[in-house]
């Protein structure tokens, strides 16, 4: 399995601004919003690091995602949520020869924990032998900022803020998400509940 971000959250859709208000940097003076670019950075590690605790994408953008099998002949479980819809699903060949999927084959099951692609007859597709099959979707909470839940958006704040306030030192047990963010995320995780099967 392969997934691959297509496109990526646009700097117009960052709350830069509410970031600046939450760490109470200056204002009035000469170079402000100079360090705008070093608050982006900080914003997007933060907005990716809960994106992988939680298998949450927060800002709406293009995913594939490429399986050389399915793991369920009736529904493939899709590895982001949540997921607003499949822009094509592609059987590619061992020449990589592609051919598009009927999307009258196969429908979106949305869920805010395992979307899944399930197909409308028998099962799904044929993948062929030493080929793949392609699943393009679009994942995320919506385009803006204010489409993330209020709890993700102020989990993303925090975790910016601890990176912002510790980006010129080491610190132990840096790897660990601190308690007030793991607080704020932790409903949204994806719970294992054995044989590889989630919640």
């Amino acid at each position: 399995m392969m997934l691959v971000e297509q496109t990526s959250a646009p700097a117009a859709a960052l709350p830069v601004a509410d970031f600046r208000d939450h760490l109470r940097l200056g204002t009035g003076f000469a170079d402000e919003g100079a360090e705008d670019s070093l608050l982006e950075t900080f914003l997007r590690a933060a907005i990716a690091a809960v994106e992988a605790w939680t298998g949450k994408a927060l800002l709406e953008r293009d995913f594939s995602l490429s399986l050389m099998a399915w793991r369920d002949s009736r529904a493939q479980t899709l590895p982001v949520a949540p997921v607003s819809g499949i822009r094509a699903v592609r059987i590619i060949d061992c020449l990589d020869w592609e051919v598009l999927v009927d999307p009258a084959k196969y429908r979106l099951q949305q869920d805010t924990h395992r979307p899944a692609l399930l197909a409308r007859g028998a099962c799904l597709p044929t993948i062929p032998p030493q080929g793949s099959i392609s699943i393009d979707f679009t994942a995320g909470f919506g385009p803006v900022w204010a489409d993330v839940p209020a709890d993700l958006a102020q989990a993303v704040m925090l975790l910016a803020a601890y990176y912002y306030e510790y980006r010129h030192e080491m610190r132990v047990g840096g790897a660990v998400m601190p308690y007030g963010v793991s607080s704020l995320v932790d409903r949204w995780r994806n719970v294992r509940l054995g044989a590889g099967g989630r919640r």
